[in-house]
Parts: structure tokens; sequence; C-alpha cells
């Protein structure tokens, strides 16, 4: 058994660390996964906590027929598409049009830097479930199958998807004056 499972196993039995761990351990990875679809991190904050606390308030049954992290990711997914469904509802607020400024690196990273933030701008201009694919793959190291289980789409529907999504992104960065090498 994983260590993760066992946290989780501990936490169901009554100890409260082993949902510290199961937090500590994916927090920053699920705010990540939504932020790459929502376009909102200050969103995705609140729905990551909305994750952990469907754990506590739930305490839903592990199968076991996927990893455990594909399994979280899977309801995280499911609760931003419920979050995007009524938010389709319900009339814009001003708050959805304030963005926080990203802080400035520091020299030696500038670069670096400036080149992902031109990057995840790229990838604003995708089709949401381009960048979902994309993220889960590139970001999360997630296997097309465990993406098929948290997309909840085929496999093959998955590996037609990333592909579309890696043309889509190629001529975004070009068309922003990225060069492109196949390496």
């Amino acid at each position: 058994m994983k260590q993760e499972l066992r946290s989780y196993q501990r936490f169901l039995d009554g100890d409260h660390e082993g949902l510290c761990e199961i937090i500590d351990t994916y927090k920053d990875g699920l705010i990540l996964y939504l932020n790459s679809f929502l376009n909102d991190l200050s969103l995705a904050e609140e729905l990551a906590e909305d994750v952990f606390v469907k754990l506590v308030l739930k305490k839903p049954h592990f199968s076991g027929r996927s990893a455990f992290k594909t399994w979280l990711y899977a309801i995280a997914g499911n609760i931003a598409r419920d979050h995007l469904r009524l938010r389709k509802r319900q009339p814009l607020s001003l708050e959805e049009y304030h963005h926080d400024e990203e802080a400035v690196s520091l020299e030696e990273t500038y670069i670096h830097q400036e080149e992902k933030m031109r990057l995840h701008q790229c990838m604003k201009q995708l089709k949401a479930e381009y960048r979902q694919v994309l993220w889960l793959a590139y970001f999360e190291d997630f296997s097309h199958r465990q993406i098929s289980k948290i997309m909840k789409k085929s496999t093959h529907s998955i590996e037609t998807l990333a592909y579309r999504a890696r043309l889509a992104l190629k001529q975004i960065l070009i068309k922003e004056g990225f060069s492109y090498e196949d390496q």
C-alpha cells in the first residue's frame, strides 16, 4: 500500500495527521491543475480546498481501481466542472475581472520566468480541454490512461485530444514568436 493510501486510511480511522499529509502532498499540484482550465488562481485555490473539504465531510470510498492521485484529481475535475456549470447560470460580477499581478522574479531567473509566463499566456488561448490535457500530461506527468479517468474520456480520445492540443499550442507559439525546434 502506498503512503498516500496509508495516510487516507489513517484519516478514515480518525487520525487527522493522515489528512494533513495528503494536503501537504497534493495541495500545490491540485491548485495548478485547477488553474490550468479555470484561469483564476484564487478560484483554483478555493476549489482545491473544496476537494479536501469533500474528503473530510463525505469521506468518499477509494476503490483502488486507479492511483490515489488520479482519483483525487478526478474529484477535483468534477468539482471544477460543477463550478463552471453553475457559473454559466449566474451573472458575472466585477470581481471576476480583477486579476492579481505576479511577483517579479529575481534577476538571475527573470528570463526563465518570462518564458514561462509567455507559455502560460499562450496556453490560455487554447480551448479549456486542450489546456487541461496538456497540463495533466506535461506538468503533472499523468499517463494518457490516467488522464482518461480524470477527464472521463476514452484513452484514444485523450491521445487524439493531446495531439490536437500540441498542434494548436505549436501554432500559437509560432504566431507569438517562439522558435519551435523538434528535439
